[in-house]
């Protein structure tokens, strides 16, 4: 029996299916705009796309667009949100490759460099591109994007320093942000200058100044 003012159980389920039914439906939805855009991007080599252009390669409306996304900026920053957590799941699965702490710890770093790293083969302007004017424009959006591959880095910086691996005034987190905040700036600037495209700087040097900088000790 349900007491007075209760709604039956079979009704919470009904609408409780229901619910989740209309999500199903729109997580799709959103996926097709997703899948669209990537398509796009993967096509030109760049972010230069109108919504319309997603829209149309979608095969669904303009209102259902914007039904989910306040426009192309959102647009843009889930997919560099989705990218960044492929790009954290697959910086995982290599530094579980190994059983060292700090080889774990290189190859995250390095894997990192190469990820956002101009390629122009590669085709990844949602790093390159889109992500440099983001940091300058919504930096806290920046923050929320960049939180899984920050948990991440923290964790493999806690395994090493109770690995005794790292100085004992090391704190990972604030060491986590750090270490990403130099590998991405770096990669992302690289080739720049004319010394810098005849002699790039290399992802051993890069790992070699993360762990060790410019002090003699």
């Amino acid at each position: 029996m349900t007491s007075p003012g209760e709604e039956p159980a079979w009704r919470q389920r009904a609408v409780e299916r229901s619910i989740k039914s209309a999500k199903v439906r729109a997580e799709k939805r959103v996926q097709r705009f997703l899948d669209a855009a990537q398509v796009i991007i993967g096509e030109k080599g760049s972010t230069d796309f109108t919504v319309q252009e997603v829209v149309d390669r979608s095969r669904q409306s303009l209102r259902g667009f914007y039904q989910h996304f306040s426009g192309k900026h959102e647009l843009l920053l889930a997919l560099f949100e989705d990218a960044l957590t492929r790009t954290t799941d697959q910086i995982r699965a290599a530094a579980a490759g190994h059983d060292e702490p700090l080889d774990k710890l290189k190859t995250a770093v390095q894997l990192l460099f190469e990820l956002c790293r101009p390629d122009p083969a590669a085709q990844r302007p949602l790093f390159t591109d889109f992500a440099p004017q983001l940091l300058v424009s919504h930096p806290n959006e920046v923050k929320v994007a960049h939180a899984p591959l920050v948990e991440l880095f923290t964790e493999l910086l806690t395994e090493a320093a109770d690995a005794k691996k790292l100085r004992t005034d090391v704190k990972p987190r604030r060491m986590a942000a750090l270490v990403m905040q130099t590998v991405m700036f770096n990669a992302q600037s690289s080739g720049g200058g004319d010394e810098d495209t005849a002699h790039p700087l290399t992802t051993e040097e890069i790992w070699e100044f993360c762990a060790h900088g410019f002090a003699r000790r």
